[in-house]
């Protein structure tokens, strides 16, 4: 009989006294469960996506719900047919989602933004005098979004403080709501918009995940799939309906199959087909398809004759 996975997503704003000891303590709890995943711990809190079987990840949610700083989690839970994680990785860092906001950083749990549910937002989708602004990456929201959201032009989460002051004029005087993934973003977020001046800010409480599985909103109004940070890469949100957003980065074609560039050192993550993958063998530009350590090259184990035949297909060539 084949086991039952589980991926858990889940994150608590909290202090953690000694979070460097707790980091290591949880680590030794973790692997003794055998789950696997990556779990972030700060003296802010902790922030985790874990897998395992139902036992395992009962037992580490029992565990968490024994201790009082982390009794009210709110646990976000995926059906899944194996581990998402490859292994466990328990770390410590300054902050539990990077804002890097230095002296003007802020405690969630005295600042942030209101809690919408998932009917509430929906609601915020549907009104024209409403902002709805994405708080993920850009390569999270070229893959699947909300209907009428904004795509910030940023490539990590700590550039968007930056772009929302370049652009402040657009919604300052609005409503604004924003959502991520599972919420923990958005608790900060939503609070710096609050400190910044903006008079009328939400969230989506316990993000994209929890509205997926709303049993009256099943998603709907969310178009393509939720990017997820383990070897998923993609899941399915609106249960009503499924529409393509995804572009290949190469022909523009519908695609929601996401790989790594194979330069080492620009890992760009772009949408790209198995034919274009071939083709422009898995990077983003010339350069990088000509570097050294070019890790398609590698894999495939391709000749630099091999290399210049690929080039010349696509009209380029090594000097180039």
């Amino acid at each position: 009989m084949t086991e039952s996975y589980r991926v858990l997503l889940f994150y608590k704003y909290v202090t953690i006294e000694e979070p460097e000891l707790f980091t290591k303590q949880h680590l030794d709890f973790c692997k003794s469960l055998g789950i696997k995943g990556r779990i972030l711990v700060s003296g802010e809190g902790i922030n985790g996506t874990l897998s395992g079987t139902i036992e395992q990840t009962d037992a580490y949610m029992a565990h968490m719900k024994n201790d009082p700083r982390f009794s009210d989690i709110m646990w976000k839970i995926d059906e899944a047919d194996g581990h998402a994680f490859k292994k466990m990785f328990v770390r410590y860092r300054p902050e539990i989602v990077s804002l890097q906001l230095g002296e003007d950083d802020l405690d969630p749990n005295e600042t942030t933004g209101q809690y919408l549910s998932a009917q509430e937002f929906k609601e915020a989708l549907l009104d024209d005098n409403t902002v709805v602004i994405d708080a993920r990456n850009d390569y999270e929201f070229d893959l699947g979004h909300f209907r009428g959201a904004i795509r910030p032009d940023i490539r990590s989460f700590r550039e968007l403080p930056e772009w929302i002051q370049e652009n402040k004029e657009q919604f300052m005087d609005k409503r604004v709501v924003t959502y991520c993934t599972g919420g923990i973003r958005c608790e900060k977020f939503s609070g710096w918009l609050v400190k910044e001046g903006f008079k009328d800010v939400g969230q989506l409480h316990g993000g994209i995940a929890t509205y997926g599985k709303d049993p009256e909103v099943q998603g709907e109004l969310w178009d393509g799939k939720m990017y997820v940070f383990d070897e998923r890469i993609a899941v399915d949100i609106n249960r009503k309906e499924h529409v393509i957003v995804g572009k290949d980065w190469f022909d523009g074609t519908p695609c929601e199959r996401y790989v790594n560039c194979a330069n080492p050192s620009c890992n760009r993550q772009m949408l790209c087909s198995e034919e274009n993958e071939y083709t422009y063998m898995r990077s983003c530009c010339h350069d990088c398809r000509i570097v050294e350590n070019n890790r398609y090259v590698a894999e495939h184990k391709l000749s630099k004759e091999a290399v210049a035949e690929r080039l010349a297909a696509i009209s380029q060539d090594v000097a180039q």
